[in-house]
């Protein structure tokens, strides 16, 4: 399919052309190129909204880096009479191109730091620093590597961890840890565009797990996520950090914890903070706790700001890796049956939550304590 540039796509008159995004809804879900009509690339052929729009006008697809739009074939049945064109870079091509200016860059900065400390404060540092006193995330002394992957939450970590540094209560050190595993040029780009913009000094380093998984049929992303974490308690140690900080929020625990009753036959959470079982005296601490979800998404569209979903180069075909190794399509099964339950039970979130801290031991059949179990039986009749 032809292709056509963000900048030559500005320079056509707005009625001249419909955009076309054929991202999955995952990816759809953390943002779309204003004036776009989403429809699945699965779902074009006998698309009623594809049919009902006007033959004059070109139709522009674009995907997240514009490789799946570019391998489109505009000689499909339902695509020959119009004229059509693949979006280069994507999704992501059109939020680079509004990064460039370094004023823009300055104002954004500026923005987003202002509504961390005013509009959404209460939203989003309150429970961040009570998360960090409560579960005592950051303590005196500590050099702490903030990782970043180029979502909308781990870069949200990164300005809230600037903020709580500025109050001084405890003196610690920062390092924003950026891995490349091999991220397409596209991606690696737009992280360090919006790192840029929002005044986060990032420090790159690069691997090569992404070929290291390439060939891998099984479960690609659980093992990716092992040795992503790996390597940046590697790093991190390497630069002289005692911690790992990533961005699991409070929607990823109580996600978790139901995944892990419906797909994993166990009650276990996300916690907080854990020691590092291979790397002495390294911990990972989880700061965005207890930050939900919701907010962090206000944040991003009151700033117009535009994160990766997924910075891997499956992007186009994989909509998510969690740093768990589960896939999208678990993780929105899971968010939709929350939602849907919630419509009956306001409180089922806050319920799933707590219930991790309400474990009624004489209540389990079994359960296992450092790596052995233990079964009721076995102290029954005492």
């Amino acid at each position: 399919m032809k292709e056509i540039t963000y900048e030559e796509l500005s320079t056509l008159p707005k009625d001249a052309y419909k955009l076309i995004d054929i991202r999955d809804e995952g990816l759809v879900a953390y943002g779309m190129i204003p004036g776009a009509t989403n429809i699945y690339v699965e779902d074009l052929e006998g698309s009623k909204e594809l049919s009902e729009i006007p033959r004059e006008k070109k139709l522009i697809f674009y995907c997240e880096i514009g490789r799946m739009s570019r391998e489109l074939d505009d000689t499909l049945e339902c695509l020959e009479e119009w004229d059509c064109y693949s979006l280069a870079e994507g999704y992501v091509g059109y939020v680079r191109s509004g990064m460039k200016n370094e004023a823009d860059r300055e104002e954004k900065r500026e923005k987003a730091e202002e509504s961390i400390r005013k509009k959404f404060h209460k939203q989003l540092f309150s429970p961040f620093a009570k998360a960090c006193k409560m579960y005592r995330l950051i303590e005196e002394g500590d050099h702490i590597a903030v990782c970043i992957s180029g979502g909308k939450d781990s870069m949200l970590m990164a300005k809230l961890f600037q903020e709580i540094q500025r109050h001084r209560q405890v003196q610690f050190e920062l390092t924003f840890l950026v891995m490349d595993p091999g991220y397409n040029k596209e991606n690696r780009a737009l992280i360090e565009s919006n790192a840029a913009a929002l005044g986060i000094p990032i420090t790159i380093f690069e691997s090569t797990i992404f070929d290291a998984v390439d060939t891998i049929e099984k479960s690609p992303c659980y093992l990716c996520a092992r040795m992503r974490r790996g390597y940046l308690y590697s790093k991190a140690r390497e630069l002289g950090c005692n911690k790992i900080a990533l961005g699991h929020h409070y929607d990823d625990v109580i996600e978790t914890i139901l995944m892990g009753m419906l797909h994993g036959a166990q009650i276990q959470t996300m916690m907080p903070k854990l020691h590092s079982t291979n790397f002495e005296g390294m911990q990972l601490i989880r700061p965005l706790y207890l930050v939900r979800e919701s907010d962090i998404c206000a944040w991003r569209d009151y700033n117009d700001l535009h994160f990766l979903q997924c910075a891997c180069h499956f992007t186009d075909t994989c909509t998510t890796c969690h740093e768990d190794g589960t896939t999208s399509s678990k993780r929105l099964e899971t968010k939709k049956l929350i939602a849907e339950l919630k419509k009956t039970n306001p409180f089922v979130e806050s319920n799933i939550f707590r219930s991790m801290e309400n474990v009624n031991l004489d209540t389990v059949i079994e359960y296992k304590k450092d790596g052995v179990r233990h079964h009721f039986l076995d102290a029954y009749d005492l």
